[in-house]
């Protein structure tokens, strides 16, 4: 599994970025994909998840109502979609991919990672 995550940048408080995480394999829709997320100076934390056929999602309540993840298997990229950024959802943000969709929000039992890009909100 190879993973490519990219769109980071600067936005203003209030803005929106959309995340991509493009996958380079045979099997993309074997995996669910997550992604997580390390603030400056803090611990890599989960903020959304969806499943291989892009049916289920879940996310952690400090994105929830703000983000969207989505996913196009003929593509082989999941997007998250960020809106209403808060200056504290700037981080890393890293893919990751998964074969079972459970027991996610630890980063254990993840098949690889993407290389992580910046989200950086200004107040």
């Amino acid at each position: 599994v190879q993973l490519q995550a990219s769109g980071g940048g600067l936005v203003q408080a209030g803005g929106s970025l959309r995340l991509s995480c493009a996958y380079s394999g045979r099997t993309f829709s074997s995996f669910a994909i997550s992604w997580f997320r390390q603030p400056p100076g803090k611990e890599r934390e989960f903020a959304a998840i969806i499943s291989g056929d892009g049916g289920t999602s879940d996310y952690a309540d400090s994105v929830k109502g703000r983000f969207t993840i989505s996913r196009d298997n003929a593509k082989s990229t999941v997007y998250l979609q960020m809106n209403g950024l808060k200056p504290e959802d700037t981080a890393v943000y890293y893919c990751a991919a998964k074969l079972y969709y459970w027991d996610y929000v630890s980063q254990r039992g993840y098949a690889d990672w993407g290389q992580g890009t910046l989200v950086t909100v200004s107040s």
